[in-house]
């Protein structure tokens, strides 16, 4: 499975979303726990959050990753996102997070994105 937590929509995050999306399609599976993924955008105001992404569903066509929101600026609990987190990508293995990055603001380009694929394509297999 994985999970990316946000604070905020780039072009990047939405480039990794797409792309993550494709390779969970490619996955088959999307029953099983191990073969699919989720975002979830940290936000105080999660009725604008809600709108972009929408926005971001439709624009980038993605069709088998649940985009959600979390009201609160701090994240889920037991997840202990990194304050200074503007993006994290976990990838878990059963009940166990196998993959965890964690990326400031700006941190995330093309090239950081081209390699989380690379791995969550190894990851979903």
């Amino acid at each position: 499975m994985i999970n990316i937590q946000a604070r905020e929509i780039t072009a990047n995050l939405a480039s990794l979303v797409k792309q993550i999306d494709a390779l969970v399609d490619d996955a088959g599976n999307l029953r099983s726990d191990t073969k699919h993924a989720f975002v979830v955008l940290i936000t105080d105001d999660p009725d604008v959050a809600e709108s972009k992404l929408e926005e971001v569903a439709a624009k980038h066509q993605i069709k088998n990753t649940p985009l959600t929101i979390f009201d609160g600026a701090t994240g889920p609990r037991g997840y202990k996102i990194a304050k200074n987190a503007d993006i994290t990508v976990m990838m878990w293995a059963g009940q166990k997070v196998a993959v965890n990055h964690a990326f400031g603001k700006g941190e995330l380009d093309a090239a950081t994105v081209k390699e989380i694929v690379a791995e969550a394509k190894e990851h979903l297999k």
